[in-house]
């Protein structure tokens, strides 16, 4: 942790004594907001296992109809706090879409999506690689049998399209990194582009994750990538099939994070941190394990399939969450960390988390002009909050509840080790955004001075 982090949390501790039983909340009446998918669990489980109520905090947990109303109604106050794709906050506090400096201090979980293509598109893809045909192909599964479909249809003066939740999603990241590891370019947004066309070899809409499944069925889409159930609703009703998961694109990648206005989180210092315990509570009880079993996650997925949560068939929300994931009907595979909640320090809020969806930004031209190094580092730092969690989780640790091993060390630097566990074994090291950025062949590349600046 770096000195103003120590500080920080030196000050927030000093406004709440650790191994209180409930702290001394600024507002105890909370309204947080979740878009319908699997990974809103954290914030329903801490609800539904009493852990808010243990903090003292009685929370109403309502579901928004896409993502941008869900900011709105954060930066309006109609919400506290809300479930929100990583980019979000990242997007809002550099004033991609709507300007506002939102922070975080928890991420909700790792993982979690995948892409589906419709049933053509698969068997061409089955034509193009031999491999492909059989009920258990080998994974991970590249776009590099979708190349020629995808040139094919440029040949016949058509873009084929496919669906992303939202432009600062990491749907939208992790589609695009998939398509251009295999040479097909996604497309960018330029200051007259919004949609992020531009020179694309494809045409990249966005669509709710509720609708994916349909937009296959109809041809809007041939392919998308989405959060659960969506994926599975697509196997489960036979219109397409999921051929990867964000799992084998960037292995262990952070998904979604609970994030709130600064102005809120600098008004509501406690509620902010008893917020982050029942969270950190709600990740741990999501991840126990017995004997290798995850013997929570039946509960979770009875609890997520209610009307006013996920609202999905329970063997649908259960066929991803309780350690397996179907790519076929004859495909079902041992996916143990398809959705992580807790484990590998996962919901502690890491700056160069940060920094890989700032570089996506500039890569795809979200953000148009080039960026010194030590921007991407101020900017995660402006928008990521350890200093919360490691105060939530120090009081946790002082009751009893957590493990100090269970979190990062207190001089931890907020980085995580450079890794290449990406489906194109490009490294990326949160502390070198400029040189990972030129390292893509497709996307825009910087100034090399701009890596010591």
């Amino acid at each position: 942790m770096n000195l103003k982090n120590i500080t920080t949390a030196l000050a927030v501790a000093s406004i709440a004594p650790l191994g209180a039983e409930q702290l001394d909340v600024e507002k105890d009446e909370l309204k947080f907001g979740f878009i319908k998918l699997t990974d809103c669990a954290p914030i329903v489980i801490a609800k539904e296992k009493g852990f808010f109520e243990e903090e003292g905090l009685q929370v109403e947990v309502i579901a928004q109809p896409n993502w941008k109303q869900l900011l709105d109604n954060v930066i309006t106050g109609e919400l506290d706090g809300a479930h929100m794709l990583s980019g979000q906050p990242i997007a809002a506090t550099i004033g991609f879409g709507t300007k506002e400096h939102i922070v975080t201090s928890y991420t909700l979980d790792l993982n979690g999506n995948g892409i589906t293509v419709s049933n053509d598109i698969w068997e061409q893809m089955q034509e193009n690689d031999e491999k492909l045909d059989s009920p258990t192909p080998p994974h991970p599964i590249t776009a590099d049998s979708l190349k020629p479909i995808v040139d094919e249809a440029k040949e016949d003066g058509k873009k084929l399209p496919m669906g992303m939740v939202f432009p600062v999603s990491t749907h939208n990241y992790e589609i695009r990194y998939w398509l251009a590891a295999a040479g097909i370019n996604p497309g960018f947004y330029t200051s007259t582009d919004l949609k992020g066309f531009t020179d694309g070899d494809i045409e990249l809409s966005t669509t709710p994750p509720p609708q994916m499944p349909a937009t296959l069925e109809s041809g809007k889409n041939v392919a998308y990538c989405v959060g659960e159930p969506w994926n599975q609703q697509a196997v489960a009703k036979g219109i397409g099939v999921p051929v990867v998961t964000n799992y084998d694109i960037w292995k262990n990648n952070p998904e979604k994070v609970f994030g709130v206005t600064k102005s809120w989180a600098d008004a509501n210092p406690n509620t902010h941190i008893a917020v982050t315990k029942a969270l950190i509570k709600a990740g741990k009880w999501l991840d126990a394990e017995e004997d290798g079993k995850l013997i929570n996650r039946d509960e979770a997925c009875r609890i997520l399939s209610q009307p006013n949560y996920v609202g999905a068939d329970f063997d649908i929300i259960k066929n991803s969450m309780t350690g397996y994931f179907f790519f076929q009907k004859t495909d079902k595979r041992e996916m143990p960390d398809f959705n992580v909640f807790f484990k590998y320090m996962a919901s502690y809020p890491y700056y160069s988390d940060g920094v890989w969806f700032l570089t996506q930004m500039r890569r795809w031209g979200q953000i148009t002009e080039p960026k010194p190094a030590s921007w991407y580092a101020e900017t995660a730092k402006s928008v990521y909050l350890p200093e919360v969690y490691m105060s939530a989780a120090a009081s946790l640790i002082e009751e009893g509840s957590l493990t100090a091993e269970e979190v990062p060390a207190e001089d931890f630097d907020g980085y995580k080790e450079p890794t290449t566990d990406f489906i194109d074994g490009i490294e990326f090291d949160g502390k070198k955004p400029i040189e990972y950025l030129n390292s893509h062949k497709i996307g825009n590349k910087d100034p090399e001075s701009l890596a010591t600046q």
